[in-house]
């Protein structure tokens, strides 16, 4: 039986915090043997520690200490790839560096995701996820007109940090399949960003986007294409952007004909319109009546409540590892697929463990 796409190929990471981790979970997923490099004083993994799951190995391990540096270095001698997250010349200062690895292992591939990246005046400045996304023009997109509102981290650390970290890694695991020499990635978070907002670029470009936010496609300017409230003061979603499914919305809720839409000066009219239809019913109740056809209509769920939505419910979007409930492995392969590990919870002594090794 497969157990996943990526089996065979091993990673050594070394723990961090945020898109590391996460990135590290997506290859474990996906079958990748996920070796990890903690503090010293590394404690025993808890279950809620989603984005630890699936780790073949924990290691604690002091790096400024000569007899460990060495036992990493062995290990990564033999490894496929490697994580990182830390300020750019950290690992350089460790020895571990990777001028340094990829001498002793040339088909090494060297993952590195920063927010600022490896290069560039901030690259050593610290920042976090509202940094990295507020310099590359998100932020200031996203939210009503007289303010910007922070989206969750997850646009810089997750989407632009991890899936960009992960998608070069595996670009760059297959050239050194193809040509023996590994190199390093560098995934800086504040690119990932501008290039996730690569259709609002094409918008801008056509002189469709303007920098007041509320006024555009998909910052809520559209009437139909926002949150309303409800009469339970819970929120549903609609975004019928194509003709025939703002036209069945509309019918399906008593707005007829369909106001036209096309004219922004008619916005302000549609927009009050929806509003006070949509107060009319709880948010129960319009998903129950309008979710199922092609009416571009959502509930918007809490966090704890997403994971009984039928859809997701029947695909098995949410699952329970050790009583803690979480994502299943995205994406899904027809022939690989595999159950996520729990992973090892106590980090062992990379100095016992590898003396261990030796003698049996």
């Amino acid at each position: 039986m497969s157990s996943g796409p990526l089996t065979g190929l091993t990673v050594v990471e070394f723990a961090g915090l945020g898109p590391g981790p996460y990135a590290a979970m997506l290859l474990a997923d996906m079958g990748a043997t996920v070796i990890r490099i903690e503090r010293p004083d590394a404690q025993p993994a808890s279950p809620t520690a989603i984005s630890q799951r699936g780790r073949a190995q924990r290691y604690a391990a002091d790096l400024k200490n000569p007899q460990d540096l060495a036992h990493v270095r062995s290990l990564v001698r033999t490894a496929d790839a490697l994580i990182e997250g830390f300020r750019p010349g950290t690992m350089e200062r460790l020895g571990l560096g990777p001028d340094v690895l990829s001498k002793e292992n040339p088909r090494l591939v060297y993952g590195r995701v920063t927010g600022w990246g490896q290069t560039g005046p901030l690259k050593s400045t610290a920042g976090h996820d509202i940094n990295f996304i507020a310099v590359t023009g998100a932020l200031g997109a996203i939210g009503p007109r007289d303010r910007p509102v922070l989206p969750l981290n997850l646009i810089g650390d997750f989407a632009g940090g991890s899936m960009f970290l992960v998608a070069g890694m595996l670009a760059a695991l297959m050239a050194a399949q193809r040509t023996g020499q590994g190199q390093v990635v560098d995934a800086a978070m504040c690119d990932g960003v501008i290039s996730l907002m690569t259709a609002i670029h094409e918008q801008v470009a056509d002189g469709q986007w303007t920098e007041t936010r509320e006024s555009n496609l998909f910052d809520g300017g559209l009437p139909h294409y926002r949150n309303y409230e409800c009469a339970d003061g819970k929120h549903i979603s609609i975004g019928p952007l194509e003709e025939p499914f703002y036209v069945r919305l509309c019918e399906a809720i008593g707005l007829v004909p369909p106001p036209q839409r096309d004219d922004p000066s008619h916005w302000p009219a549609l927009r009050a319109s929806f509003e006070q239809i949509f107060k009319t019913r709880t948010r129960d109740e319009w998903a129950t009546l309008l979710e199922s056809g092609d009416h571009c209509l959502s509930p918007v769920l809490g966090i704890s409540e997403a994971p009984r939505h039928p859809h997701l419910a029947a695909r098995g979007s949410f699952i329970d590892v050790d009583g803690v409930v979480q994502a299943g492995p995205v994406p899904r392969f027809s022939r690989d697929a595999a159950p996520p590990r729990a992973g090892v919870r106590d980090p062992v002594p990379i100095a016992h463990a590898m003396a261990a090794t030796a003698a049996g």
